[in-house]
């Protein structure tokens, strides 16, 4: 999904959804975005995948105990 940053207050940058809404996104996760940029956010299913069968084979471990 593609937003654009609107303004920034504070520790947040308020986005503008493509249905128009705003949606407030914590400064930190935005890198180097300015006023205006068109910002990309998207799952890395990949990467999701990984992090759940970490978590899977720590939870396996666990109960191995």
């Amino acid at each position: 999904m593609k937003v654009v940053i609107d303004r920034f207050e504070g520790e947040f940058a308020v986005a503008e959804l493509p249905d128009g809404s705003t949606v407030n996104i914590p400064v930190k996760v935005l890198d180097d975005a300015h006023e205006g940029d068109v910002v990309n956010i998207e799952a890395d299913a990949a990467e999701t995948e990984k992090r759940r069968n970490a978590a899977a084979d720590r939870l396996k471990r666990l109960y191995r105990r």
